[in-house]
């Protein structure tokens, strides 16, 4: 046999050492690649056999065979795919980012190139052996060369390679890794098995181990494990996502969403399909039916399982949707998505956004159908099924009974509901993130209102019990729901019986400043600007207004200096009803409730001078006009009055206990 010596390409010596030891973030993705390279061999074969069924010699069935040895401190991958020639070893093995495969690729021209679409593309994958092992020997025959025209490739990865001829009987490859002193848990059955279900649990072929079994010690000392011959399988060689819609039942579906998400519930929804076009990727998506405890972390790493070809990639891709679905689990299998060489992060390119345009797109849908299903189980029965007749025929199974129906809507009509309370705070930050879908998103929302206290109130429903001659849509932000309903701001709405919007969550604030109409209605925050409502106030009231600001000047402009130093202005106000006084900021203004969270949350935050409302026809507003010896003492308490009614505290909280407790005595 002849042995010859050979050098790496240049970039090869100067690459390894980055890819032994910084390219991977752990030692466990060397077997992933390892399985998929073997893999893409026998895929290879594969598609030559198509042509020359004599390639498959006698061995038609494709396999991947992973074995150790103790004793040798080895461990094997083995495949019996295409194989190697010696200079296809020589070639491949000693060139960086120049795969077999790659250049087997460039060769296809027309329909083959569709039917190699299994074929891997990457460069670098074998490489990382050496993270693990300190040599390693590939023995390998091309498919259709003789049995003597095998060969052995070795090296320890430093400058070189040895190359030999030798006999092997079977074609294909055979990865040999001499293990590193510090990579004893890859000498342990369990933990492989472990590993390959992670990684490579959904490649199409059978991924081999030998079965082992215990074996008791001389005179009961001890015992160990030891392998019985006999060969199974350790994965599961079928990807659930790969599979048709109708050829899964909605067990399976649930089944396979709490093995990928460790959720003990069922997940409210999802949808499983095939998007075809310049872009190739099969998309398996689902809406949990609980929030994890994690969803607000800043440590929180969303995202969804990335697969290419069925092959693992990531965990995690949050590339592949927006921050505000973070929430969605699932599955994307991509065909040639473009990744950099260690495989464990998105680069970002046409591909990457089209998955995440369609993926966002995709769950919207989701949602927008679970709100529908809500929206028409609220209706008379006639016309939910006018409304969602399609969909009946669609989901009802033949022979199921009438009342199987009934339960069902009743079922699919609280799942938004039960989506919102868990998500709806994280959904809102859309606004602001997701321009394009910013529509879609406000129609998803769901309020509080002074009609109802549960959020069950969409921006289309509040519009459609708008009254006549209404031109805004209008809300209010507070810390809790009792702050809000509570709030003096809401007194004229309450009397008008105008539909006020109460929004209780962190966000809110934020997310609204994103959204200033809907649907050609603006949207109008009742604690901003002076209260205008234009044609529901009759000429009389506003009259009234007028002449009573008139009146109480004088009053007005003591209060402004009196209170120079808290508040930008001082005005007569019509919103107030039994309230004497209010806080509000001017139209474009920051909220004091969100300056308030800025600073709680240790961020910067301007300081934010409101300006105090007062109800001109309240007592003790009168009493002012009478009392010139405690007119300052009344001006601020007037003013931390109103700061407390709207969640905030007085500055100098001593003072104005003291103030209180004077006026009392």
């Amino acid at each position: 046999m002849s042995k010859n010596t050979h050098s790496f390409q240049a970039e090869v010596a100067q690459l390894l050492h980055l890819v032994t030891h910084s390219l991977y973030s752990n030692k466990e993705i060397f077997l992933r690649e390892l399985i998929s390279n073997a893999s893409d061999a026998c895929d290879k074969l594969r598609f030559e056999a198509l042509d020359n069924a004599a390639l498959y010699e006698d061995a038609p069935n494709l396999e991947v065979r992973v074995a150790f040895d103790k004793k040798a401190r080895t461990l094997t991958i083995t495949d019996n795919g295409i194989g190697l020639s010696q200079q296809e070893a020589i070639d491949h093995l000693g060139t960086i980012a120049k795969s077999g495969t790659r250049e087997f690729m460039s060769r296809l021209s027309g329909d083959q190139k569709a039917d190699a679409q299994l074929i891997g593309q990457f460069g670098v994958g074998f490489y990382s052996g050496f993270i693990v092992a300190d040599r390693i020997v590939v023995e390998s025959r091309r498919a259709g060369l003789p049995a003597d025209q095998g060969v052995r490739w070795s090296s320890t990865g430093t400058g070189d390679f040895e190359v030999e001829t030798i006999t092997r009987d079977k074609r294909g490859t055979s990865v040999i890794l001499h293990l590193r002193e510090d990579a004893d848990e890859f000498l342990n059955g369990w933990k492989l098995k472990q590993v390959i279900s992670k990684y490579s649990d959904h490649i199409s072929l059978p991924i081999l181990m030998e079965k082992e079994e215990w074996k008791e010690g001389e005179d009961d000392k001890g015992g160990e494990m030891v392998a019985t011959g006999e060969w199974e399988p350790v994965n599961k060689a079928s990807a659930l996502w790969t599979r048709t819609k109708k050829d899964v039942t909605e067990e399976q579906y649930v089944e396979f969403y709490k093995s990928i998400s460790h959720d003990y519930e069922a997940p409210l929804a999802w949808s499983h399909n095939r998007v075809e076009g310049s872009t190739e990727y099969t998309q398996l998506l689902y809406i949990p039916a609980k929030a994890p405890m994690d969803l607000w972390s800043r440590d929180n790493k969303g995202g969804l399982k990335l697969y290419v070809k069925r092959v693992f990639i990531m965990d995690e891709a949050e590339a592949l949707l927006p921050s505000y679905l973070r929430f969605v689990k699932g599955v994307i299998d991509s065909a040639d998505l473009p990744l950099n060489v260690s495989r464990e992060l998105l680069q970002e390119s046409r591909d990457v956004k089209a998955i995440r345009e369609g993926s966002t797109k995709r769950v919207l849908s989701m949602l927008e159908d679970l709100a529908k299903k809500a929206a028409a189980s609220a209706a008379p029965a006639a016309e939910s099924q006018a409304a969602d007749g399609v969909t009946d025929v669609v989901d009802k199974k033949e022979g199921e009974p009438a009342d199987a129906d009934a339960a069902k809507a009743s079922e699919d009509a609280g799942k938004y509901a039960k989506f919102y309370a868990e998500f709806g705070s994280v959904l809102k930050e859309g606004l602001g993130e997701d321009f394009a879908n910013r529509d879609r998103i406000a129609k998803l929302l769901r309020f509080a209102s002074t009609t109802s206290d549960a959020a069950t109130v969409s921006l289309a429903d509040y519009k459609a019990r708008m009254k006549d001659g209404q031109e805004a849509i209008y809300y209010i932000t507070a810390d809790t729901l009792a702050a809000a309903k509570n709030s003096p701001q809401l007194e004229v709405f309450k009397k008008k019986g105008i539909e006020v919007l109460l929004m209780t969550d962190r966000v809110d604030e934020w997310a609204l400043s994103y959204l200033t109409e809907f649907d050609g209605t603006p949207l109008q925050s009742v604690a901003k600007g002076a209260v205008d409502l234009g044609k529901l106030q009759d000429e009389t009231e506003k009259k009234a207004a007028e002449e009573a600001a008139e009146a109480f000047k004088p009053v007005l402009e003591k209060l402004k200096a009196s209170l120079k130093d808290k508040a930008e202005d001082v005005r007569v106000t019509t919103r107030l009803v039994d309230s004497p006084a209010c806080l509000v900021v001017q139209e474009h203004g920051m909220s004091t409730q969100l300056a308030r969270m800025l600073k709680q949350a240790g961020q910067k935050a301007p300081e934010v001078k409101p300006v105090l409302e007062v109800n001109a026809e309240h007592p003790l507003v009168k009493k002012l006009e009478r009392d010139e010896a405690h007119f300052d003492d009344l001006a601020n308490i007037l003013f931390d009055q109103a700061l407390l009614a709207e969640g905030g505290l007085p500055e100098d909280p001593a003072a104005y206990v003291r103030r209180v407790n004077a006026l009392l005595v």
